[in-house]
């Protein structure tokens, strides 16, 4: 009997995920949706009986669960880089014709549509979807595997095939224009906050801690990239053409382009088409077809060399000014925000358009009252490109620039070499004061259980007024504000004493120093080790660490400049914040390598192999290098190196050698 019942469940199991397929797949359903619920009805009740086969990855799993539960992180196992964007199609033609000269033979050339919207990465081990990890910071990113089971289109279970016995396929999670609308309409009937674009409601969504609500949103997915060990297949097309046989919602829209002028006719084509499609899109996708194209072609610090986006151009629409208000962030920089007459532009209503600076109010010759051209690109806020000067009335005002903070009174100032307004009252202006705050609580640095409402109340209620003051609030004067209880004092609490492990590099981004971001504070971090030893570091030695500029380094210095920065600093270095690597931080294992510019080039045994080779240049205290000058200490070189890199290397008698010698170099 339990075999009868097993057999049974399998059964259905296996025409469910086929009538998934055909319906959200291929479009193609082959039986109501009646006879579809009644079969899942069925598994469902054999399900209840038997907990015993239960199976995370059964048809009734979409529906998803109430049970909220926090996202951990995930490293992914080949990094998650973005591509390089473009608006020109003269740029287009230059990536075209510098990867063929690169490798020097002819290539073909995949064109994708741009899906705009979330990025995911899925694994699945033995035909079964075991994981899913959004992008993140590329390193590494949420595990929302719970959340993206709900969505149809994606697969829990393959059919036969050859697929490998584990392998990782990319692609964007989109939510539809239709599904999209409805849920703002729905929103605004609640008096909710309004989604800016679909991109943001299908990533809100898969952040959401209630799978069963990210099942009624009905998401959608298109994926195109394979990626795993002996996963076969000479070019990208030809896996594309795979993972579609394999079960996975793939673009009918991908080409294969022989030419230039094949690549310009796709884009022309879907620049106009692409607005006749369920679901978002913002341009289109060039990859180099061949596998081993691309290996030779390989990668930058931030994007593969043999990929590049084209960007569609904005649509525009014409509306009236009706006002402009001032927002004052957290460095005190001033942003002039066009209030507008709505509109529709690019699928969204648009009430709101950045102005930017002073400078393009200037420009524009803007004036209250005018009809304005209003440009939606890549940006959630729209912005304002011109002025129809012909349907101007007489004796409209002009915009001028105001010359006090909104906020505080204080007057601006322009720095010298900027475009933009600030409020140089850092210590006194409200908004900046709270946004230091929330910056340094946010996720990618001190991680602090605090939203923004969550700051404003204390910080009105005088609790805090800088970050330092986060370690030592009063649990019961916070308790007892509006909305806080003694459970959630407590919470916030132990997630303030749990940043104070946040290794040192995040540290010295949640600091919120003017120009140095993420990646920068790694670098310096790395660099120098401590912040004892980055105050004390001159501008020269800040503008030797890669990437770090005379901008950047200048920013540091004049930081430190300020005893008040010093001073908080301290604070928090008493609280206990981490104010230098631990050695579990530091990925630094020698200093074999230190003061050698070097480069990685050509292909190796695994495609990740080159990344762990470069992982290890910087790990033993080197740098590394995209391009061969006579700075360069040598050259580690796989097969098919860059002809151009060689051909150079050998006019300056740069060494090479290869990758056994590369390595005995470090160990020994």
């Amino acid at each position: 009997m339990t075999d009868d019942v097993k057999a049974r469940i399998e059964a259905l199991r296996t025409e469910l995920h086929k009538h998934n397929y055909n319906y959200y797949v291929l479009s193609q359903p082959v039986i109501s949706d009646y006879d579809f619920d009644q079969k899942l009805r069925e598994l469902q009740d054999l399900e209840n009986a038997h907990p015993e086969f239960f199976d995370p990855n059964s048809p009734t799993q979409r529906v998803g669960s109430d049970v909220s539960k926090e996202f951990s992180q995930v490293k992914h196992k080949y990094p998650m880089l973005s591509l390089g964007n473009t608006y020109s199609k003269g740029e287009v033609q230059d990536f075209l014709l510098r990867a063929q000269k690169f490798i020097n033979e002819d290539i073909e050339i995949v064109c994708e549509l741009k899906f705009d919207g979330t990025s995911i990465s899925l694994t699945y081990k033995d035909g079964k979807l075991v994981q899913a990890v959004t992008r993140g910071d590329g390193e590494k990113g949420d595990d929302v595997t719970a959340n993206v089971r709900t969505i149809r289109s994606i697969p829990l279970t393959l059919p036969a095939g050859d697929y490998p016995e584990e392998f990782e396929i990319r692609g964007e999670i989109l939510m539809p224009w239709s599904v999209f609308e409805q849920l703002n309409k729905e929103r605004e009937e609640q008096e909710e906050p309004l989604f800016a674009n679909p991109r943001n409601a299908a990533s809100g969504t898969l952040k959401l801690q209630n799978s069963q609500e990210v099942a009624k949103r009905r998401l959608d997915a298109y994926l195109y990239f394979v990626l795993g060990e002996n996963i076969g297949g000479d070019t990208h097309y030809e896996m594309l053409q795979k993972a579609k046989s394999w079960g996975f919602k793939v673009s009918d829209a991908v080409r294969v382009a022989k030419s230039v002028d094949e690549v310009m006719e796709y884009i022309n084509y879907w620049d106009t088409e692409r607005k006749n499609l369920p679901v978002a899109t913002d341009g289109v996708v060039l990859k180099v077809n061949s596998l081993r194209q691309q290996r030779e072609l390989g990668y930058t610090a931030k994007s593969p060399r043999w990929a590049i986006a084209y960007k569609f151009k904005a649509e525009r629409e014409c509306t009236r000014l009706r006002e402009v208000t001032y927002q004052v962030g957290r460095t005190g920089k001033i942003t002039p925000v066009a209030n507008l007459d709505p509109v529709q532009l690019a699928g969204t209503v648009v009430k709101r358009a950045s102005l930017h600076n002073a400078d393009i109010i200037s420009e524009l010759d803007l004036r209250l009252d005018d009809m304005v051209y209003v440009e939606k690109g890549g940006e959630i806020i729209p912005k304002i490109v011109g002025v129809d000067k012909d349907a101007r009335k007489e004796n409209l005002l002009p915009v001028g620039f105001i010359d006090k903070c909104p906020e505080c009174g204080t007057p601006l100032v322009r720095l010298e070499g900027e475009a933009a307004h600030y409020c140089p009252n850092e210590d006194g202006c409200p908004p900046q004061m709270k946004g230091k705050i929330a910056h340094f609580v946010s996720r990618k640095a001190m991680d602090i259980n605090i939203g923004e409402e969550g700051i404003d109340l204390l910080f009105d209620n005088k609790l805090i007024g800088d970050v330092a003051d986060l370690y030592t609030i009063d649990l019961n004067m916070l308790s007892r504000l509006p909305g806080w209880g003694v459970k959630s004092a407590m919470k916030l609490k132990e997630s303030v004493e749990k940043s104070k492990e946040v290794p040192f590099d995040r540290v010295l981004f949640a600091l919120g120093i003017r120009y140095v971001g993420e990646s920068a504070a790694q670098k310096i971090a790395k660099a120098f080790k401590s912040i004892d030893a980055i105050k004390a570091a001159s501008l020269e030695q800040l503008q030797e660490i890669d990437e770090i500029g005379e901008s950047i380094a200048g920013s540091i210095k004049y930081y430190f400049s300020k005893e008040k920065n010093n001073a908080l600093i301290e604070r928090l270095r008493d609280y206990g914040v981490q104010m230098e690597l631990n050695t579990e931080d530091a990925t630094v294992v020698g200093d074999k390598l230190a003061g050698l510019n070097i480069i990685v080039t050509g292909s190796f045994a695994t495609p990740q192999r080159r990344s762990e080779l470069e992982q290890m240049v910087g790990d033993n205290g080197g740098k590394l290098q995209s391009s061969v000058n006579a700075k360069t200490s040598f050259i580690v070189a796989g097969e098919k190196p860059g002809s151009s890199k060689i051909k150079k290397a050998n006019e300056l008698g740069t060494k090479i050698i290869s990758e056994d010698e590369f390595l005995a170099m470090i160990e020994q």
